[in-house]
This record gives C-alpha cells, sequence and structure tokens, in this order.
C-alpha cells in the first residue's frame, strides 16, 4: 500500500497524478502502470516573465535601431543582433536574467571595421570572434576577464561613450559625422554655424522626453513609468514629425530579400585578427561584467526567484559566442550583454530565462510585421537616444569610485586612449598605466621615525613593505636608543620576506637590549608581538588575544555587530584553520573521538582549555558549567547532565584521568559569597547549592570568619547567610589549600581552591569514578588556573606542607593540600 503511494513521486509522474484527478472522480481510478513512460512536462512561462519580457522589447527595439545607425550598418543588422541576442544567448547563456543584443559599447568598434573593411568582411569578423569565445569559455578562462582592473574597464566604456556622444550631435544637429573624434570636434563649429531647425526640434524633444518620463511624479507618474521613457521619447518625436509634417530622415529597412549576409574575410590579415581580438575582448569582458553586476542586481531584490542561482561564467562565454556566430552568419551587428535591457529585465521581475528568449520573438515579429511603422522613425530621434546612452557611459558613480581608489590616472588614460586612438588601443594602453600605477606603489614607500613628549620612538611606514624598502627600515630602527619603548605602524597590505625577517631581527635584538617595541596596523590596532615572545606557546592565538583582551570589550549592540564579529570568525577560520585541520578532523571522523582524559571546568570566558592545556581536536572530552561543580549522586536539584558526561567518559570513552580546574576570580564563587539565601529560590541559586559543601568547608578553615567578623556581620551570620555551626564542627579536620607554598590572597580565592577540592570529592561519589578507581585505571587531577598570571597548578599531596612534586590528588587524606605551578622546566602531563 505504501509502496504505491511512494511509486508515483519516485518516478516522476505525481504531477500527472495531479492532473487526472477529475478524470478517476468520473471514471474510477485508473490502475497505475508499472512500465508507462511518464508523462511529458508541460513548457510554462511565468506571468512574470511575460511582462518583462515586454518591457525589455520596448526598450531593445528603438535601442537596436539606434546602435545600428550610429555604426552606419544596414538597420536590419541591430534587429537581427537583438533577436538573436534574446534567442541563442538566452537559452544557451549562463546568466539566465542578462539580455543580450547590439550594445553601445561595440559601437564604436563596429563602425571602425564597417569603415575599414566593409560590412560582409565585418560579419565574417563577428563569426569570428563567436568561435574564438567559445573557444575561451571551453578553456574555462572566464573568470580571467575578471582581474581587468575596474578602471580600465569603466574608462573603456567612458571613452567609447564619449565617441558615440561626439558622433551623434551631428546627427542631433542636421549634419553627418566625421570618422574620429578628433575631426567630429574639429568640424563641430561648422556645423553649429549650419543648424537645422527640423532636426533640432525633433532630437530635443527625444532628450527632453528621456530626462522628464522618469522624473513624473505622484501616482500618475509610477503609473506612467511602466512604459520605457526610450519608447516614449521615439513615439513622441514621431509623432510630432508626423502631424508637423516636418521634412526629415527616416528610417528605411530595406526589404528582407536584399539582406546583405556573412561574406568572406578580406584584408590584412594582421588587421583582421586585431579586429578579431578587439571583438572579442570587448564583447567578452562586457558580458562577463554585466552578468556579475546582474547576479548583485537581482540576488538584492526582494522575493528573489529561488531557481536563479548564480552566472556560470564559462558557460555565458561560451553563449554569448554561440550568439556572435549566429548573429554575424546572419548579417548582424556583435552581440554582448547589455546593462540597460539587463536592469530593465530584473526590475520588470523576470524569475528564468523565458523573459530574455521572449523578447527575442517579439523583436522577430516586430521585423516582419511592423515594418511600415519603423520606417516612420526620425532618424535625428534615434540619433538622440543614442547620444544619451553614450552621455550615460561616462558615469559619475565610476569616476567617484576610481578617485577613492586612487586610480583616477588609469581611467583618464583609458578614457582618452580609446577616445583618440581607438578601443584595442585604449584599452592596452590602460592596462600598461594599470601595471605601472601597481608598480609605483609597491616600489613606494615612506618611512619616517619620530620621537614623542614622553619618549616613545614612533616609526611610520607608509606602502607596502618589500625588500626595495629595507635599507630605510634598517637605517630608522638602529636610531632608535637602547631601552627605549618604540611602536612601529604599519600602514599597508603587504610585507615581504625580507622586510619581515629585518623587523623580527630588529625585534629581537631591541628586547635582548632591554627595550620595548610593539607593532601595529594603521589605527593603531596591535597586529604582532614582540619577537622576544616567538617561543610561547601562544603565539599562534595572537589575533584572537589582541581581539579578546588588548581591547576593551564593547557592550553588545543592537544592529547585530555579535554577529558580525562571529561571522568574522568563521570566516578567519575557513580562511586560515581550516585548511590546517581539516586532515586531522577527517581522520577523528572516521576513526570517533578517543580522549584521554575528562576536563570538568567552569563556563567562564576566560579559560580556554585547549590553550592552558596546549590541546588539540580529540584530545579532551570538556564539560563546563557555571562553578565547575560536580553535583552528588542523588543530590537534591541534581543535574544528570553533568553526571552524564561522566558516566559516558568513564564507561563508554575509557578515559584515563579526569581533571576539576578551577580559575581566579571565579563569578560563582563570589556569587557563593554574595548572595542571600533569601528570596526567590533563581536558578543561579538552586545551581550553586552543589556548592554550599565547598563554602561550608571555607567556614571551617576560619578565613571566611574572620573575614564576617571584621565586616561587623557576627559569627552567626556567615556569608551568603550560612551559618558558622556545622562548619566549625568540621574546622579541626579540615586542611587549607595552598598555592605553591603561600596562603590564599582573599576568600574568593580561598573559596575557589577549597571547591577544587570538594569537586574532586563530589566526583569520587560517582559510582563509574569509584569503580575505576578501585580498579586502579584512572586517576584524579585537581587544577587551578591563575588568570591574570596565566599560571596553571596542579594538586599535588604533601604530607610537610610542601608540594611533592606531583602525583595523583587524594583529596581530603592529606594532611594540607597543594597546588603546585607548573613551570615550562618542570612538564606535567594534564
Amino acid at each position: 500500500m505504501f509502496r504505491d503511494r511512494a511509486a508515483p513521486e519516485e518516478t516522476g509522474t505525481m504531477t500527472a497524478c495531479v492532473r487526472t484527478s477529475d478524470t478517476e472522480s468520473a471514471h474510477g481510478p485508473r490502475a497505475q502502470q508499472p512500465h508507462a513512460p511518464p508523462p511529458r512536462k508541460r513548457f510554462r512561462i511565468a506571468g512574470a516573465d511575460v511582462s518583462a519580457s515586454v518591457a525589455v522589447f520596448l526598450i531593445a527595439l528603438p535601442l537596436s535601431l539606434g546602435i545600428a545607425l550610429a555604426t552606419g550598418a544596414p538597420l536590419q543588422a541591430g534587429l537581427v543582433a537583438a533577436a538573436v541576442g534574446g534567442l541563442v544567448a538566452g537559452r544557451l547563456g549562463g546568466a539566465p536574467l542578462q539580455v543580450s543584443g547590439p550594445a553601445a559599447g561595440l559601437t564604436v568598434v563596429t563602425a571602425d571595421l564597417i569603415q575599414r573593411y566593409g560590412w560582409r568582411t565585418t560579419c565574417a569578423i563577428t563569426v569570428l570572434a563567436g568561435l574564438a569565445q567559445v573557444g575561451l569559455g571551453c578553456l574555462r578562462v572566464a573568470r580571467t576577464a575578471l582581474a581587468v582592473s575596474p578602471a580600465v574597464v569603466h574608462g573603456m566604456l567612458a571613452g567609447i561613450g564619449v565617441t558615440i556622444a561626439v558622433a551623434q550631435l551631428h546627427i542631433v544637429l542636421g549634419g553627418t559625422p566625421q570618422s574620429s573624434v578628433t575631426a567630429n570636434l574639429g568640424a563641430l563649429p561648422a556645423q553649429l554655424a549650419d543648424l537645422h531647425p527640423a532636426a533640432l526640434s525633433i532630437s530635443l524633444l527625444t532628450l527632453l522626453a528621456l530626462v522628464l518620463w522618469p522624473r513624473l511624479p505622484g501616482w500618475a507618474g509610477r503609473v506612467a513609468r511602466t512604459v520605457p521613457a526610450p519608447l516614449v521619447a521615439v513615439t513622441a518625436a514621431t509623432a510630432l514629425a508626423g502631424f508637423a509634417h516636418l521634412r526629415l530622415d527616416k528610417v528605411e529597412l530595406p526589404s528582407w530579400r536584399s539582406h546583405a549576409l556573412v561574406g568572406l574575410p578580406e584584408g590584412p590579415v594582421l588587421g583582421l585578427v586585431a579586429a578579431v581580438l578587439t571583438v572579442t575582448l570587448v564583447c567578452g569582458v562586457q558580458s562577463l561584467l554585466g552578468a556579475v553586476a546582474i547576479d548583485k542586481l537581482s540576488g538584492a531584490r526582494p522575493g528573489a526567484a529561488p531557481g536563479v542561482g548564480r552566472s556560470d561564467l564559462d558557460r555565458e562565454l561560451r553563449g554569448q559566442g554561440a550568439a556572435n556566430i549566429v548573429s554575424g552568419a546572419l548579417g548582424g551587428l556583435p552581440i554582448a550583454g547589455v546593462a540597460v535591457r539587463s536592469v530593465a529585465n530584473v526590475r520588470a521581475g523576470a524569475v528564468s530565462r523565458n523573459s530574455t528568449m521572449l523578447h527575442g520573438v517579439w523583436v522577430v515579429v516586430a521585423a516582419l510585421l511592423l515594418v511600415p511603422v519603423l520606417e516612420l522613425i526620425p532618424l535625428a530621434a534615434l540619433a538622440a537616444l543614442v547620444m544619451a546612452i553614450g552621455i550615460q557611459m561616462v558615469s559619475l558613480n565610476h569616476i567617484r569610485s576610481v578617485t577613492r581608489h586612487r586610480e583616477i590616472l588609469v581611467y583618464v588614460v583609458t578614457t582618452l586612449g580609446v577616445a583618440v586612438l581607438g578601443v584595442l588601443e585604449g584599452v592596452a594602453t590602460g592596462v600598461a598605466v594599470a601595471v605601472a600605477v601597481a608598480l609605483h606603489r609597491l616600489a613606494r614607500t615612506r618611512i619616517t621615525c619620530e620621537e614623542d613628549s614622553e619618549g616613545v620612538h614612533h616609526v611610520h611606514v607608509r606602502g607596502q613593505l618589500t625588500f626595495l624598502a629595507v635599507p630605510r627600515l634598517s637605517r630608522c630602527l638602529h636610531h632608535i636608543p637602547q631601552r627605549a619603548h618604540a611602536v612601529v605602524e604599519l600602514d599597508g597590505s603587504f610585507m615581504d620576506h625580507a622586510a619581515y625577517e629585518t623587523l623580527n631581527s630588529w625585534l629581537d635584538s631591541h628586547a635582548a637590549h632591554g627595550g620595548s617595541a610593539e607593532v601595529t596596523g594603521r589605527g593603531g590596532q596591535r597586529i604582532t608581538e614582540p619577537a622576544a615572545t616567538a617561543h610561547c606557546g601562544c603565539r599562534p592565538w595572537t589575533p584572537w588575544r589582541n581581539h579578546q583582551c588588548d581591547t576593551p570589550q564593547e557592550a553588545p549592540r543592537a544592529d547585530g555587530r555579535e554577529q558580525h564579529q562571529l561571522a568574522k570568525g568563521i570566516s578567519a577560520f575557513q580562511q586560515h584553520t581550516a585548511p590546517r585541520v581539516r586532515g586531522e578532523l577527517a581522520r577523528l571522523a572516521r576513526e570517533g573521538q578517543q580522549p584521554v582524559q575528562l576536563f570538568l571546568t567552569c563556563a567562564d570566558s576566560r579559560v580556554v582549555t585547549s590553550m592552558i592545556t596546549s590541546s588539540g581536536p580529540g584530545d579532551l572530552f570538556v564539560v563546563r558549567n557555571v562553578g565547575n561543580l560536580v553535583p552528588l549522586p542523588g543530590a537534591e536539584s541534581g543535574d544528570d547532565s553533568v553526571a552524564a558526561a561522566i558516566e559516558y567518559a568513564v564507561d563508554v570513552l575509557q578515559v584515563k584521568s579526569i581533571t576539576v580546574c578551577g580559575h581566579s576570580g571565579c563569578g560563582a564563587m563570589q556569587a557563593l559569597l554574595t548572595t542571600p539565601t533569601t528570596g526567590a529560590p533563581t536558578p543561579l541559586k538552586r545551581w550553586l547549592r552543589h556548592a554550599l559543601p565547598s563554602l561550608e568547608r571555607t567556614v571551617g578553615q576560619g578565613l571566611v570568619g574572620t573575614e564576617g567578623e571584621r565586616e561587623g556581620e557576627g559569627d552567626a551570620s556567615g556569608p551568603a547567610g550560612v551559618g558558622t555551626s556545622s562548619a566549625s564542627s568540621a574546622s579541626g579536620t579540615t586542611s587549607t589549600p595552598r598555592i605553591a607554598g603561600r596562603a590564599p590572597v582573599d576568600v574568593v580565592e580561598q573559596l575557589c581552591l577549597t571547591n577544587v577540592v570538594q569537586q574532586l570529592e563530589h566526583l569520587r561519589a560517582h559510582e563509574a569514578v569509584a569503580r575505576r578507581l578501585a580498579e586502579g585505571t584512572i586517576e584524579l587531577h585537581g587544577m587551578y588556573f591563575h588568570v591574570g598570571e596565566a599560571q596553571a597548578y596542579l594538586l599535588a599531596e604533601s604530607t610537610e606542607g610542601g608540594a611533592d612534586g606531583g602525583g595523583t590528588a587524594t583529596a581530603g587524606q592529606a594532611s594540607d593540600e597543594v597546588f603546585s605551578q607548573v613551570t615550562p622546566t618542570r612538564p606535567v602531563e594534564v
């Protein structure tokens, strides 16, 4: 019965079962065909994709005609490229929401190719560039294009935009553009003296509509903006030209029967190779950068479609190559991802590549059925539209960005190079300048040394610290007097091995002569320690130590900073630590955990067990709670979690030792001393009842009672309201724990030490521990960690009041409990 119900889902026929429910209700249930083929999936298009495709089509139609006009190609070539970009690149590309077509960034390149080699050879160059793109996509080098400096890319687009705007300005004024930017600028005064009012008025109307339409206010404006501004501008200009009977040049679409297709390339080989490389570079880089930008845009919009993932850049490059092959073969313009259409596609709510493909279908329909309507459009309107696009390609946001990153020189050189020399030459010049700027930054380092009023010597290093700066750094460091305190501030992101060795060698030498030094980053944050401590076992914890101990703890904030810090910590682990421990963790995952000891300690954030025991993954089975308490078996308000951990570690994991670790300044012990027993029994009070035997034992040792009398509390009050009657009876039999021969410094330390001894006695009361102790297969250790001194102490057995050098603690049996210091010269296995 259950197998039959699961069968439709397993074989992919659940959809069929749902769709045939009406038939089953009329004719009764049909028997499941065990070998029936799965039903065909219906091709469904989301309504959001349909509406988005219409919006993109309304933008693409006038832009395609305008770009074809700007390049000097047949106007049908723009429609062919738009249709192929939607259908081929939309289906085969790796960026589902990116819309491809004739791009303004290719206008200058294509116009130059047409002027040099003619239209048919330009189509052949487009085909060859497509083949090159397919080959590069198969080699999976798409992400290499992203290594190009953004300043070079933005400068290239700005240079192309300037070229387009200056050329189309002549058509807006009623004239004819020249072949280069310099020629167009030289002919501009004569063109201004010979204006054509009809063309200028239509162009101004188009520009005015482009500017004002997106800024219409109120509810009516929001409704009106659903119609794209380019379509409104071109429609308004066409209507005005028709009603006013203006004599203007208009769109001429020759019959598709006479449409020119690709021909064999003709021209010098080196020139053709350079042309293919140029088209490949511009198309590829523009498409890949556009795909990355669309990923960010689509991922940031609310309610993003779950089926749209990140772009596959290699597939996108292959898809663009295939589209260029088809477009060039059919007599179309070169194709690339178009930012304007892609952004419109995302903002219109597209959820799949179907919107891109549908927009190509609408372009095909318009090219076949709307030719009489398209031939009413004035060329001046299309020129104004393309000129506006060229102006928008010089983005102020890009200029601010490159200025902020000190790459404005690269941007300006690339822009001027593209506008004056050409796209390939300008990009090559920009890349060369970008490399020169990077090398200059790497080699240029400013090092200054000064002494403040307090006698502290400050060494400021501005820039990257490489071997080229080592002589200056060494000379500056050796001017610092011995026994002086120095601060070395590194304001850079790179230090090579030579500089690192020089700096560390000086730190060692300076510390050996009685001086002190610290190395800080930008803003004064410490980034390393003096090299004299390089042998310390805490060296790998330097970033953690700087973050947690050397900087004051900030109060929790409501803006989620804690979560942000956690995310940064996890990211640092994945980047630096995970590669080093991945092999060991994989072994532990295969073999299971086999710890050698159970380590029971306090939940205090300052006690880092792996650090103070130099242990790693799989070494310790750690149990942490408030006050490192071990509730007695069967005690009132007992905690089964601690007992369960003890039983699991002893019986299942077969640990060889158990350590109870207390620490200085324990908040649980302070609460035990100061919290009154009256009032509501809070969870903390109920938990601390397991530490009352430790408190009574401390009272019996006399130190707490003396403090109480000194404060005027009397003998009967005692700390935390605990009377001294029960403890005093035990005062004659209770020993006083000491630390390396000295008495505890205060009541809290006395209680922390006594609590370790008391919890060891509680540990012995557990059945599993008692059995292993009787067998002689487990050891118990007491440990005390002094946080302020960063010093660990082990509970040792002594008969004369001194430490015997180690051994297993026998709490309650020795005449005196002594916590012996663990030093580097006296290794003790914990």
